[in-house]
């Protein structure tokens, strides 16, 4: 099962949902997450959708309700606890609000 996180214009996480691995192979029958977003985008509509990892794989931590996505860092994090995602090895490269919730 994949799991994908709608985002609201600010990148805040609205909602998340489970879809079936069968829908996001691509045409090679490997699992796309540009057809997932496809999917979600068709079955949901909604601003923007985003894959997120259930056991923390990638993209840090797995999206809640309420979290922020760092386009900068590819992240999700939780703003009421951003200790638990881990820092970018360049500080440089942080966007503002990743900062800011990490107390750089």
């Amino acid at each position: 099962m994949a799991h994908f996180a709608e985002l609201n214009e600010n990148n805040i996480v609205t909602q998340v949902i489970v879809v079936d691995n069968k829908d996001i192979l691509d045409e090679t029958g490997n699992e796309s997450e540009t057809k997932g977003i496809e999917f979600c985008k068709n079955l949901f509509g909604g601003y923007k959708w985003i894959q997120t990892s259930y056991n923390s794989s990638f993209r840090g931590v797995y999206a809640g309700v309420g979290y922020r996505y760092d386009e900068i860092n590819d992240v999700f994090f939780n703003p009421d606890s951003p200790i638990e995602i881990e820092k970018p090895n360049k500080i440089e490269e942080m966007s503002e609000e990743l900062k800011t919730a990490l107390g750089i």
